[in-house]
């Protein structure tokens, strides 16, 4: 389960490590023992110059200090070795929990939010947000945490040469973490500001590639490439700045540990001079005071970079981490659907805009029923189907179905029983079978080819290089428009729900395809109910009643040949639809 935590992307990646904490342990333990054995043959080395130093040594010390000597260095190599093989499987596992509680969480969004982020971004960003939590982890575990214990443990180790040292060192080190510290949070803006334009620049080339028909029809290709190439260059700007921040941190902790290195060598080699160390605790100060200078110089880069990867997770987990806007009610139930009938009441309904849609909607569908919408776009008809499926909650009112309040019952229970046929159809980059089989995964292929003859798919279906198995293309582009409709008109019908929902459903069909799609609809959808939105009004002729919408306000409500003897507004709309379609006729070899 993904949880959006307001405390920092730390503690969200802490989240993910919790589940597998027992492997972390092992590798955090295996990492320490492994810098222990590091610093261990550094004073194995130190205790084998005095051995040699020393003209009166026995055998067992010499060789016993070449026995120490060989320990640590096997041991700092196995232990790395069983860090690396743990973290092999840790580590992944971490990433890929991460992505998919992301997708996971991402799905459960309304549509206000796919509305308002670029489809790429939000893919980037959950490939990102992965990526950058290994990233993390593997730095934290091999260039982080083992610089750092080593700068300590060469500092205690330093404690048994001359206290002092110590004592100067761990303050020294204090000080000068406290002021780099302060300096990456400094940076944090700029961090943020590359992670947000990386994203940004990965959208912008996503949009254009899934567009890109439409860039070449217009010959907008120079544009498209000059507005990318400003983006570009805003995002390298970015990253300009989050690089030289980091520099400058560098630079400052690179200068201060070279003086304090240089300061401890002058130290040990003048307590020698004055016979209070031996040549091997020279040895072992100089080894340990390099060590601290490369140590500390990787934990300094390490960290400013820890500080670029972690703004990156944030910007990350911001944006696909944002509460759900469409959230199941605590308790709610399964829909039960016995009938299908279908009522508004008084459901008044604004979008973001401020524009209000419907207004003291009042409808009622009876079970069964087949019930057509028109009316001039932006007065409510596809409003009232996004209603219906609970991609909004009315601002005031109740939509029911059964008697059951949608709000009060789970959204997917919701889905299942709402089977839609959109005008901008989707399909998946898969098979047609795949594609036909989206809205009911258990369906035999038996039952998806009796779905696609009854929406006449099945001919075109044959005639593709691989029948049914054939990749229909990125959103079906391998397909004409008649055939992507019908091929979601055949999913419709498989997916068997009690309550169907078509919004110009055959809006691209030729006139002999959309005879066969009426005579289907009427076939397949008996004793369900059906709501259907149309600009083309012949597709209507056989429903049950028409409904007639002006400014989010039923006008007109009747059976279609009723509504046409009124010789009001849809008679009206209906004539110029017969008149239209006459005018637009292309001439015949007669009419030249």
């Amino acid at each position: 389960m993904f949880r959006r935590s307001s405390r920092g992307p730390g503690r969200f990646l802490l989240h993910y490590v919790g589940r597998r904490l027992g492997s972390h342990v092992i590798v955090l333990l295996a990492v320490f023992a492994a810098v222990g054995c590091a610093i261990g043959a550094q004073y194995g080395v130190k205790n084998l110059v005095d051995a040699l130093g020393n003209p009166d040594v026995n055998d067992a010390r010499l060789w016993g200090a070449v026995g120490i000597l060989l320990a640590m260095v096997a041991g700092d190599n196995l232990f790395w070795r069983l860090a690396g093989w743990v973290a092999a499987y840790a580590f992944v596992a971490v990433g890929g929990d991460l992505r998919l509680d992301l997708f996971n969480h991402m799905s459960g969004q309304g549509t206000r939010y796919f509305a308002d982020q670029f489809p790429g971004a939000l893919a980037a960003r959950i490939t990102i947000a992965a990526n950058t939590a290994r990233v993390i982890e593997n730095s934290l575990t091999w260039t982080t945490i083992p610089p750092g214990a080593a700068v300590l443990g060469s500092i205690a180790l330093l404690g048994t040469i001359n206290w002092k040292i110590t004592v100067v060192l761990f303050a020294v080190v204090a000080i000068l973490g406290v002021i780099i510290a302060r300096l990456a949070a400094s940076g944090h803006g700029r961090h943020a500001l590359f992670a947000g334009r990386a994203a940004a620049v990965s959208g912008d080339i996503t949009d254009v590639v899934s567009n890109m028909n439409l860039v070449r029809a217009f010959g907008a290709a120079k544009r498209e490439q000059d507005r990318l190439s400003h983006t570009i260059e805003q995002e390298m700007s970015a990253q300009r700045d989050s690089l030289r921040s980091l520099e400058r941190l560098r630079l400052i902790h690179a200068v201060s540990v070279f003086i304090v290195t240089a300061g401890v060598l002058v130290w040990a080699v003048e307590l020698w001079r004055q016979r209070q160390i031996t040549t091997g605790d020279v040895v072992l100060t100089t080894t340990l005071g390099f060590t601290v200078l490369h140590a500390s110089r990787d934990l300094a880069m390490s960290l400013v970079d820890l500080v670029q990867d972690f703004a990156k997770l944030r910007e990350a987990i911001e944006v696909l981490g944002l509460p759900h806007e469409m959230q199941d009610t605590p308790g709610a139930k399964p829909l039960t659907v016995l009938r299908g009938s279908i009522t508004f009441e008084r459901v008044s309904f604004s979008y973001p805009s401020g524009v209000q849609v419907l207004r003291d909607f009042d409808l009622r569908v009876s079970a069964g029923q087949k019930v057509g919408i028109v009316g001039r776009s932006g007065v409510g008809k596809s409003t009232i189907l996004a209603l219906l499926q609970r991609l909004y909650d009315p601002v005031t009112g109740r939509v029911l179905i059964d008697e059951q309040d949608i709000r009060q019952v789970s959204q997917v229970s919701l889905r299942q029983s709402v089977a839609v046929v959109q005008q901008d159809i989707s399909l998946f980059h898969r098979s047609v079978l795949e594609n036909l089989r989206y809205g009911k995964p258990e369906a035999s292929d038996e039952e998806v080819h009796r779905a696609a003859e009854a929406a006449y798919c099945t001919d075109f279906i044959n005639c593709l290089p691989q029948g049914f198995d054939t990749i229909v293309g990125e959103r079906g582009l391998n397909l004409s428009g008649g055939q992507r409709q019908r091929l979601a008109i055949a999913r419709a019908f498989l997916r068997d729900a009690p309550i169907i929902l078509l919004d110009e459903a055959t809006s691209a069909l030729d006139t002999e395809s959309e005879q066969f799609i009426q005579e289907a609809l009427m076939r397949l959808v008996r004793n369900r109910t059906v709501i259907a939105i149309a600009h083309r009004l012949s597709t209507l002729n056989s429903f049950d009643r028409i409904l007639v919408l002006d400014r989010g306000v039923i006008i007109e409500d009747g059976p279609p040949g009723e509504l046409l003897r009124r010789n009001g507004a849809y008679s009206r709309m209906y004539g110029r639809q017969l008149s239209g379609s006459a005018k637009h006729k292309w001439p015949t070899t007669s009419d030249v």
